[in-house]
């Protein structure tokens, strides 16, 4: 389980490999300087079960993983994450769809 820190104040734990998608996703929004909205649901901290937050590249973030080892990433994911990003309630977690096969 890595986290993801906003502006040192709001931590949520999170599975390195959905981590390291949402990063891919935030990276190349901020890197543009889009702003954007980011909710997730946290119901491992007591009371507390949705969190927003605006993201702009002016506000510190962090990524901060467990392992050591980069997961591959899943362009369908990736694909999905940017479509959610770019909607008017921002980006969401959205389930991992499966991988198409390799090329033949």
């Amino acid at each position: 389980m890595g986290t993801f820190t906003y502006d040192s104040r709001v931590t949520v734990s999170l599975d390195d490999r959905v981590l390291a998608h949402l990063q891919a996703v935030i990276w190349s929004k901020l890197r543009r300087s889009e702003t954007f909205a980011f909710t997730w649901t946290d119901p491992m901290r007591s009371g507390m079960g949705r969190t927003s937050v605006w993201l702009s590249p002016h506000v510190p973030i962090a990524f901060e993983y467990f392992g050591s080892r980069q997961p591959r990433l899943n362009p369908a994911w990736i694909e999905l994450l940017t479509k959610s990003s770019n909607s008017p309630g921002g980006l969401l977690l959205v389930p991992e769809p499966e991988e198409p096969p390799p090329p033949q």
